[in-house]
């Protein structure tokens, strides 16, 4: 897989499917737009239900991607807890549970050795998870992500 050879950053660190994010996103945007024409044209319970039909279809594909990506961030969350069981010494460690689950999601990208320095700065409440991944020099890239 190209992906594979990439260095992520923070810049390229997002998953970005042009076959999903612009084909069926676009066909499907299109289709509501087309479905709304119709309806303008020819007034009717058919022509409104195609409407309906059409915005179903947007929310089915937002959805069919949306839950997989949520139980993905579930998975990280946990991962992200083991690691830094085994990183992070007291008092560090039993703060934990105290971390947002976008701050353990931008603390996977980051190195072990500066893993410790940004909990820290996000247990005290001056980083987001964004925040996190931009203030990361060594990033350990993660290829599987969807």
């Amino acid at each position: 897989m190209a992906d594979d050879v990439t260095p992520q950053t923070y810049a390229t660190h997002r998953r970005y499917v042009p076959g999903f994010h612009v084909f069926v996103f676009g066909v499907l945007a299109l289709n509501v737009v087309v479905a709304i024409v119709q309806l303008v044209r020819a007034p009717g319970f058919f022509t409104a239900w195609s409407v309906l039909l059409s915005v179903a279809l947007v929310f089915l594909s937002w959805y069919a991607r949306s839950f997989p990506l949520r139980a993905q961030d579930r998975v990280i969350r946990l991962e992200e807890r083991l690691r830094l069981r085994e990183l992070l010494a007291e008092p560090l460690r039993s703060r934990v549970p105290d971390l947002t689950t976008g701050q353990l999601i931008g603390l996977r990208f980051a190195s072990d050795e500066e893993v410790p320095a940004l909990v820290e700065a996000a247990l005290a409440g001056r980083l987001s998870g964004e925040e996190i991944k931009k203030r990361i020099k060594s990033w350990r890239p993660d290829h599987l992500r969807m």
